[in-house]
């Protein structure tokens, strides 16, 4: 099977290197990665020519500015639709993965589920064993929707919601994730990583991307919802999350920010009443 994985990297090209060999390192299977580099700097983007010249499967895309997260990963996802027209399973998202040896061999397993659903979410872990997916089953809640709206109102109310949340977490915390071992159709994966398979690439050209970071997992959902398709979840294929790796050269103002703007699309779609 011939898969493709495209990431975005920004100055941290340690986490690109490591989940480009581990996943060249399944058996098997052929593989074509495609890095898009968001303007790293000159050490980082160096490293990442020193990471193409050891493996013939990456080739980069260094950009000239920062286009974000889902925009740069449409960058990738072109080149490489346009260079190996012959992938129809796609790996998209965070640089901060690592691949399981047998992760290749679980997406050819579940060959039948990309026959009917374009994008599989799989499970994702973090380090300290936290299961990721499914990241919502079904909806948010409205008062959850209304804490959003609080949360993006005010960089500082953010902190002390932030504070709060950290402390009550163990009964304030959606139960999704808890599910994390029953395969089903979900509301939204978690953005770290999705399965592009030939039924998303029927109906669409790449993600859609209105924002330039966060709520990537709604606006997918969406793309999808609109022509009547949906996310599923699968457990059986699984990859490591270094979390928030991606997120580390980024500081919390920036992230809110971008968070703030992107809300604001999302409430152009999504209404807490009506």
């Amino acid at each position: 099977m011939k898969i493709g994985y495209v990431c975005t990297n920004y100055n941290n090209t340690g986490y690109t290197r490591e989940a480009a060999r581990s996943l060249l390192k399944n058996e098997g299977h052929q593989f074509r990665v495609v890095v898009v580099d968001n303007h790293s700097d000159e050490e980082n983007v160096e490293a990442l020519k020193n990471l193409a010249r050891e493996f013939q499967q990456v080739e980069l895309i260094l950009n000239k500015e920062n286009v974000g997260y889902f925009r740069g990963l449409n960058l990738g996802i072109r080149q490489l639709r346009a260079s190996q027209p012959d992938i129809h399973m796609m790996v998209v998202g965070n640089n901060d993965l690592v691949f399981p040896a047998d992760f290749a061999e679980s997406i050819r397993r579940n060959s039948p589920l990309f026959e009917k659903y374009p994008v599989i979410s799989p499970d994702i872990v973090t380090l300290d064993g936290v299961h990721q997916n499914p990241h919502v089953i079904s909806k948010i809640g409205k008062f959850r929707e209304f804490i959003y709206n609080l949360y993006y109102a005010n960089y500082y109310v953010a902190i002390a919601i932030r504070r709060v949340a950290k402390l009550t977490r163990s009964f304030t915390d959606r139960s999704d994730e808890t599910h994390h071992e029953v395969a089903q159709e979900i509301y939204q994966g978690y953005g770290a990583c999705y399965v592009l398979g030939p039924v998303f690439f029927r109906h669409f050209e790449e993600l859609w991307a209105p924002s330039f970071l966060m709520h990537e997992e709604y606006f997918l959902s969406k793309q999808l919802s609109d022509k009547g398709l949906s996310v599923y979840y699968e457990p059986s294929i699984r990859v490591q999350h270094r979390c928030h790796g991606a997120m580390a050269t980024i500081t919390g103002r920036k992230a809110w920010e971008a968070g703030r703007a992107a809300q604001k699309i999302y409430r152009q779609h999504v209404r807490i009443f009506g």
